[in-house]
């Protein structure tokens, strides 16, 4: 095993303008945000965005003009409402959106992670989902039955960006005993080409051999690892800390027009290229300190 640790600038950096990016995370929990900032800073531009229920990070870069298409089941900020960026980007037909259904969405990552061009499913026969994707979704005849499915191309990205929990320097990430399971980072991950993870915490090796079964996304899929503490605010890392509601609304203030979230992108992201200027800017380290819960790493 080697060492992962990589600078943040500099993982970001190996992602081409028109990559395709798979971003993990699951509405106003772990949004890999730090990953995120950085990519705005770095004005990627023409992405194509493969997400699961996906909040600030997309809404994010919709407002930094980073998004060329965007592949998914959900964009918006969960009881909060929509996504003011994205949505005006869609409507002015800035992003090409396509939409699944959740079973859908996994059974494209699993035939990735199978090494597989498709996976069969029923899932969207009868919807209009299958006639808005014809390059990714095409009808197929069940060679036993006889019965109609739909082919569901695999969901193949350059990269995979995601937030974890703990980490030792070779990149085995590993879940707190007690978290929630509402994303599909585990199968994202096992889906990817390019894995590039941040964590809350960097954990000595020993620890991760004592306790291995907690050990969700092994070293031999992660290309560059950075430890990030808070690297999903002001969205939650469960187990860790708490979503930070009023930042979050004053993001969706912010972005009542795209001149607000400009100028919030100016303040928050451009302004903070080192991580410890974001966490001065938010209002210092003990800002963040109240936002824990009690944890176990």
């Amino acid at each position: 095993m080697k060492s992962k640790l990589t600078p943040l600038h500099e993982a970001v950096a190996r992602i081409p303008d028109g990559a395709t990016i798979a971003l993990g995370g699951s509405l106003l929990r772990r949004q890999p945000m730090a990953l995120v900032h950085e990519l705005v800073r770095q004005r990627k531009r023409e992405l194509t965005l493969l997400t699961w229920a996906t909040t600030l990070a997309t809404d994010m870069l919709a407002a930094n003009e980073a998004i060329r298409r965007w592949e998914g089941i959900y964009a918006g900020f969960f009881r909060h409402g929509l996504a003011p960026n994205f949505r005006r980007a869609v409507q002015s037909g800035q992003i090409e959106t396509h939409d699944y259904s959740e079973s859908a969405f996994v059974a494209r990552f699993r035939a990735a992670a199978m090494g597989l061009p498709f996976l069969p499913s029923k899932a969207l026969l009868g919807t209009g989902m299958a006639g808005k994707s014809p390059e990714e979704i095409k009808p197929l005849t069940c060679p036993f039955t006889g019965q109609p499915l739909l082919a569901l191309k695999a969901a193949d990205a350059d990269f995979t960006l995601l937030h974890g929990y703990a980490a030792d320097e070779y990149g085995n990430i590993q879940w707190p005993v007690v978290r929630d399971s509402d994303d599909i980072d585990q199968m994202m991950a096992s889906a990817s080409k390019r894995l590039i993870v941040t964590v809350e915490k960097i954990i000595p090796h020993h620890q991760v051999r004592q306790r291995p079964a907690l050990t969700y996304i092994p070293h031999t899929l992660v290309e560059a690892l950075i430890e990030v503490p808070y690297g999903a605010h002001p969205t939650a890392t469960d187990g860790f800390y708490d979503e930070d509601e009023a930042f979050l609304k004053s993001w969706l203030t912010a972005s009542a027009t795209p001149e607000g979230a400009r100028n919030w992108l100016e303040e928050y992201v451009f302004s903070c290229p080192e991580r410890s200027q974001y966490v001065e800017k938010v209002g210092s380290q003990s800002a963040l300190n109240a936002f824990d819960v009690e944890r176990e790493f």
